[in-house]
């Protein structure tokens, strides 16, 4: 099938343009104005007989690629399925997932972590890929991860949901050394996370108020781990890359004005971090309780200056992690760290464009194609030609307030519950075929099979 999509504002590269794209089968043919009339009298045959989308007053963007999310199974799929967040993945705009190993069990060993891709490949309508995980016992199972079929080795410098701290100074070093491949962070330091939280247990006993979060995990926390994570990078010549920067301190770490592809050492921050301050605990409590914690609104200010071209944040990400309503509801020591976000990471970033904090065009250079980039993805994060036609269409201007009916994750809440969007995703295309039509995601026909597919690597 060709379709021909008219009339909309294309987002990619850096430009708006009114121009159309043309797709056929799971590949984009060709993007222009008015390709009916194209030179190359191929593309203006098959524009000519192409199934015709009219997108007048919507802008048409490269599919989110998400390089952090904890999507719970298995093991914990009374949180989250893949098959259930994946969905909404893509009612979010986001084509395209890389899930963290800390599940049950821990995706600590190659069969364990072939299981989740065969998982996927079942019930996924995004197209996947999974971390390898390390600890301190597995580093011969973390040397055999294909490069080729799987995204990085995922590192816990800081303990977080699931136990998989890595906090052998040995087993570090070797990591670092000996794997050829991307290593992702979660960077805070146990030893000061401890001590501010035997402080907190001597001033509050057990009712210790969420408000201490960002003070239990302190910007010096990370601050600690994050530059321990960057000079043995620097100092062994690992590729690494560090997950959720909360802090303007750490900013500090990353050198942004040279070009992704002569960088070994890169960055990320997540919408949570972008979105909300410590402002924000005494209404929202556990419910935007994550880990790193958000910190302060000069914090927040600082991410988000960082993100314009030359900034030291070099990718977004949503680290979307569900918990039950139940189990946030608890207090501060029991309530686990984490919360829902791949659905609305999109929108919240239109409104930080409304806002003033981000250009337009910044959103397709952070979140799909510095992300391609940086992982070096074969054939997706671009709209261009031979490139996979992973895409989303947004309408700008279509007021919508978050209610919980309206959420797909599995756990049934949303941090972002009450919040009034200006845009909405309208239409999300993997692979060529449409997933998602504005209101419902679409499930293929009986013999068919989900678009999701397995990502591959240049490496």
């Amino acid at each position: 099938m060709t379709h021909l999509f008219t009339g909309a504002t294309l987002i990619h590269e850096g430009r708006m343009e009114r121009a159309d794209l043309l797709v056929e089968g799971d590949r984009i043919l060709a993007t222009g104005s008015d390709l009916h009339r194209h030179a190359v009298p191929a593309i203006t045959e098959k524009a000519s007989s192409a199934q015709v989308h009219d997108c007048t007053g919507l802008h048409l963007l490269p599919g989110l690629i998400d390089d952090q999310v904890h999507f719970r199974e298995p093991g914990l799929t009374h949180k989250a399925e893949i098959a259930t967040e994946s969905r909404a993945a893509v009612a979010g705009g986001i084509t395209t997932f890389m899930e963290m190993p800390n599940t049950v069990p821990q995706a600590l060993s190659q069969e364990l972590l072939q299981d989740k891709y065969d998982r996927a490949a079942e019930v996924s309508p995004a197209n996947y890929s999974f971390f390898m995980g390390a600890s301190n016992g597995n580093l011969d199972e973390v040397l055999k991860t294909d490069p080729k079929n799987v995204c990085g080795v995922k590192v816990f410098m800081g303990s977080s949901t699931g136990d998989m701290l890595v906090d052998d100074a040995a087993v570090l070093e070797g990591i670092f050394k000996e794997c050829p491949m991307l290593i992702a962070t979660h960077c805070e330091d146990e030893a000061t996370i401890r001590a501010n939280a035997a402080n907190a247990r001597q001033q509050f006993g057990d009712d210790v108020p969420i408000a201490q979060h960002p003070i239990i995990r302190s910007a010096e926390a990370c601050y600690r781990s994050s530059s321990r994570a960057v000079e043995l990078a620097a100092r062994t010549g690992a590729r690494l890359h560090v997950l959720h920067i909360s802090t303007a301190r750490e900013l500090g770490l990353f050198d942004g004005r040279k070009p992704l592809s002569e960088k070994r050492i890169t960055a990320e921050a997540c919408t949570h971090h972008l979105w909300f301050t410590d402002a924000d605990y005494a209404e929202r409590g556990t419910r935007i309780k994550w880990n790193p914690a958000v910190k302060t609104a000069d914090d927040r200010a600082a991410i988000r200056a960082a993100l314009k071209p030359g900034g030291a944040i070099d990718v977004l990400a949503t680290d979307h992690a569900p918990h039950t309503v139940e189990e946030k509801a608890n207090t501060y020591w029991k309530a686990p760290s984490g919360g829902p976000l791949v659905q609305h990471a999109l929108v919240a970033l239109y409104e930080g464009v409304a806002q003033g904090w981000l250009d337009l065009t910044d959103i397709p250079r952070l979140t799909a194609h510095r992300v391609a980039e940086l992982f070096e993805i074969e054939g997706r994060g671009f709209l261009r030609p031979g490139y996979a036609a992973d895409f989303v269409l947004v309408d700008p201007n279509n007021p919508w307030t978050v209610t919980e009916s309206g959420i797909l994750s599995k756990c049934g809440w949303s941090p972002f519950t009450g919040d009034r969007f200006s845009a909405r995703v309208v239409g999300t295309w993997v692979n060529g075929v449409q997933v998602w039509d504005g209101e419902r995601v679409l499930e293929p026909e009986a013999g068919q099979s989900l678009p999701g597919r397995r990502l591959t690597f240049n490496r």
